[in-house]
C-alpha cells in the first residue's frame, strides 16, 4: 500500500501522529471485523454466545459493540438478514459515549442523522434514543437513500422518518431538532486500510474540495438546531483542514460552545483541541483497533 506523501507531509505536527507507525499499520492491516447488535432482537446474552465473537464485552466504548475473531459470509447467516446485528467499523460506534455523555436519552428528542446512508449511525440511534422519540435518517443521493431504508427497515422500529433532501432543506424547520449529527462527506484517508481505492482518489485538492463541502452542510443545517442543541460532527479523515479547521470555522461562524468528552485512557483516542479551543478526538489506527475517525461535539 503506497500511502500518498502529501498526505504524510500534511500529518506532521498532528496531536499522536507517529509516521513509522502510521506507514506501517497500512504496510500491514489487520483484518478487523465488528458487529453491533440490535437489542430489539438479540439479547447481549444471546450475542455473547454467538461462536463468531471475538471476545465477550469486546467493544469498549459501546455496550452493543463486539469484534469478530474473522469476517464470516454475512450473505449466508440469517440473523444478518433479521436484523440481529448490523456490522459496523469500530471505531465510528463511539457516537454511543458522544450521545450519552451530552444528552438526556431518556426523555423524548428529536434527532437528526443528516448524512446517514447506508445507515449504521442511526440504526445505533435508534437503540440508544426513547420510543418517545424521532430520528429523521436523511441522505441526499437517492440511490443511496433506498438502501438506507431497507437497513431501518430491518432494524425494526417505527420512530425513524427516512428522508431523501438536501441539507438546505432542513432549515425551513427553523429550531427544531434537539440533537443534528452530521457524519460528512470526506477525502477518506481514514478508510485507506479497508478500502485501497480511496488512495487513488485522495488529493490535496479534494481535501479542500470536501472542506468547502462541510462547510455548506453544516451552515445549510445550522437553524435547524434549537437554542441549547447538540451537533456532532464526524469525519473518517485525519486531516486538520476537514477536522479541527472546520471546528475552528463553526466556533467563527456561529454562537457555539465547544463540549469536552470523558474518554478512558486505555482505549488510546487522541484528544485534541483547535486553535479557537474547541475539542476533538482522533482515532489513529495503530492506537485503537478499529479505523480513522475524527468526532467533535458543540452546542448551540
Amino acid at each position: 500500500m503506497q500511502l500518498p506523501d502529501l498526505l504524510i507531509n500534511s500529518l506532521e505536527g498532528t496531536k499522536g501522529f507517529d509516521k513509522d507507525a502510521f506507514i506501517n499499520v497500512h504496510a500491514n492491516p489487520e483484518s478487523i471485523t465488528s458487529i453491533r447488535i440490535n437489542p430489539l432482537k438479540w439479547s447481549k446474552q444471546e450475542a455473547t454466545t454467538y461462536s463468531r465473537l471475538a471476545t465477550p464485552d469486546s467493544l469498549p466504548w459501546s455496550q452493543y459493540g463486539y469484534y469478530l475473531k474473522e469476517r464470516p459470509s454475512f450473505t449466508f447467516d440469517p440473523l444478518f438478514h433479521a436484523g440481529c446485528y448490523y456490522v459496523q467499523e469500530a471505531s465510528s460506534m463511539f457516537l454511543e459515549q458522544a450521545l450519552k455523555q451530552t444528552v438526556d436519552l431518556s426523555k423524548p428528542i428529536k434527532i437528526l442523522d443528516l448524512c446517514a446512508a447506508p445507515g449504521g449511525k442511526s440504526t445505533h440511534i435508534q437503540s440508544l434514543i426513547s420510543k418517545e422519540s424521532v430520528l429523521v435518517s436523511n441522505e441526499v443521493i437517492k440511490s443511496r437513500a433506498n438502501i438506507l431504508k431497507d437497513n431501518i427497515i430491518k432494524w425494526g422500529t417505527d420512530n425513524v422518518v427516512v428522508t431523501n433532501n438536501d441539507p438546505k432543506d432542513f432549515a425551513k424547520l427553523e429550531n427544531y431538532f434537539d440533537v443534528i449529527v452530521v457524519d460528512a462527506p470526506c477525502s477518506g484517508s481514514g478508510l485507506f486500510r479497508r478500502d485501497e481505492e480511496a488512495i487513488d482518489e485522495w488529493s490535496i485538492n479534494n481535501v479542500a474540495l470536501c472542506c468547502q463541502r462541510q462547510q455548506r452542510i453544516l451552515a445549510d443545517v445550522w437553524p435547524a438546531l434549537k437554542k441549547d442543541g447538540l451537533l456532532i460532527y464526524s469525519t473518517c479523515s485525519y486531516s486538520r483542514q476537514e477536522d479541527e479547521e472546520i471546528l475552528d470555522w463553526v466556533n467563527t461562524e456561529f454562537s457555539v460552545g465547544s463540549l469536552q468528552l470523558t474518554v478512558d485512557t486505555s482505549w488510546n483516542i487522541t484528544e485534541t483541541i483547535s486553535a479557537t479551543g474547541m475539542h476533538g478526538y482522533r482515532f489513529w489506527p495503530y492506537n485503537v483497533k478499529g479505523e480513522g475517525l475524527f468526532i467533535s461535539c458543540f452546542k448551540k
